[in-house]
Parts: structure tokens; C-alpha cells; sequence
């Protein structure tokens, strides 16, 4: 298995960041590294308990609709009883159980197999954490 771990910054602001670009060209690297091995899985792990990983449509307002449909399930507010930094705060904690902090892509011949218009993104609603580690793995079929 190759692994790497990459550094996304997210800022002070929720946001879905699309890591497709990423996750390309770590899945050709690592793949083009095993000679005939080209095929396999790409995981993708965000090790953070308030972050997760989701394949989703970007650029049409779907990663807009994403952070608004989160908003209505887990507003930021005081319901929470996790409740340290910022208002609402708890929420980030229950988030990985809706868009879970993984994901796994084949890849056949160096190239990830995601439809035409899924893209691999980091979900972050933690407004208190603006650093955020991705962690890729390829595992050769």
C-alpha cells in the first residue's frame, strides 16, 4: 500500500472542498509505482472527528445545497451537548455519521473510476479548525 498525507485549509468558514485534483494525480503516482499494478482502490480518510468525506456533483450549487441541507439537519445552535468553541460546535461532532470521514474509488489503469460529474470532497462545518489532514492510500488490485 502507498499513503500520503496532504494538508487542506479550510479557513474559517464551512465549506466543501473538492480534492478530485488531488486524489488524481496521488491514484496515477501510486499506481504508475507498481509497474503492471495499475489497478486498485483509492481510500480516501480524513483522521479529524468533525470532518468528513463525500463524492458529490461541484460547481452547480450542489456543494451549496450540501451545506444548506446540514444546516437544517444540524443547525448551529446551543442544542448541543457538546458544547465547546464556537456556537453550535456539537454539531461538527454528529456529522461523520451522515457524510462518514472515508471514502474508497476504484481505479483501473492509473485513473479513478467516479462518473461524469462526482468529484471526492472535504466536508467541514468546524469553523474553529481551519487546518485539515487528508489521508490517501492507493491498494494495489
Amino acid at each position: 500500500m502507498k499513503s500520503q498525507e496532504i494538508t487542506v485549509r479550510t479557513g474559517d468558514r464551512e465549506v466543501v472542498h473538492d480534492l478530485t485534483d488531488e486524489c488524481a494525480a496521488f491514484a496515477r503516482d501510486a499506481a504508475g509505482d507498481r509497474g503492471n499494478a495499475s489497478d486498485g482502490l483509492l481510500h480516501v480518510f480524513v483522521p479529524h472527528a468533525t470532518a468528513g468525506i463525500a463524492i458529490i456533483e461541484t460547481g452547480a450549487g450542489s456543494d451549496d445545497d450540501l451545506l444548506a441541507a446540514l444546516g437544517d439537519l444540524l443547525p448551529a445552535d446551543d442544542r448541543w451537548q457538546h458544547a465547546h468553541g464556537s456556537r453550535g460546535h456539537g454539531r461538527s461532532h454528529v456529522m461523520p455519521a451522515l457524510i462518514p470521514p472515508y471514502a474508497t474509488v476504484p481505479v483501473l489503469d492509473g485513473r479513478l473510476t467516479l462518473g461524469t460529474w462526482q468529484s471526492i470532497c472535504l466536508v467541514d462545518l468546524n469553523v474553529d479548525n481551519a487546518v485539515r489532514q487528508v489521508r490517501l492510500s492507493f491498494l494495489a488490485g
